[in-house]
């Protein structure tokens, strides 16, 4: 088990290396990655008020369907975006431990 997770991990280092991963990071993605939480719910709530509001306006026949797609579309977008800010973390860590760059 360990092995495969260590494999996975060089795979993502080596894909974000050739992503251009090694570059210093710009002050908002410093400000991201401090608060990973707070990147995600900057997202997942305005989604999912502007879901909420596109489903109040619609058809009688599409509410249901339209108001449990911003109940889920929302949130899921504001778990991607705070996943993508953690990955960022991980990656400015990595870059300050190498000494490429000022990863702080």
């Amino acid at each position: 088990m360990a092995n495969w997770r260590r494999s996975f991990g060089q795979v993502f280092w080596v894909l974000d290396r050739a992503l251009g991963g090694q570059r210093r990071p710009t002050t908002l993605q410093k400000r991201v990655a401090r608060h990973p939480i707070k990147a995600g719910l900057c997202v997942a709530v305005p989604v999912t008020i502007l879901f909420v509001l596109f489903s109040a306006l619609s058809t009688d026949t599409e509410k249901p369907a339209s108001l449990l797609f911003a109940v889920f579309f929302g949130p899921f977008l504001g778990v991607v975006f705070g996943l993508t800010a953690a990955f960022e973390r991980l990656r400015q860590r990595r870059i300050e431990r190498l000494g490429t760059g000022n990863g702080s």
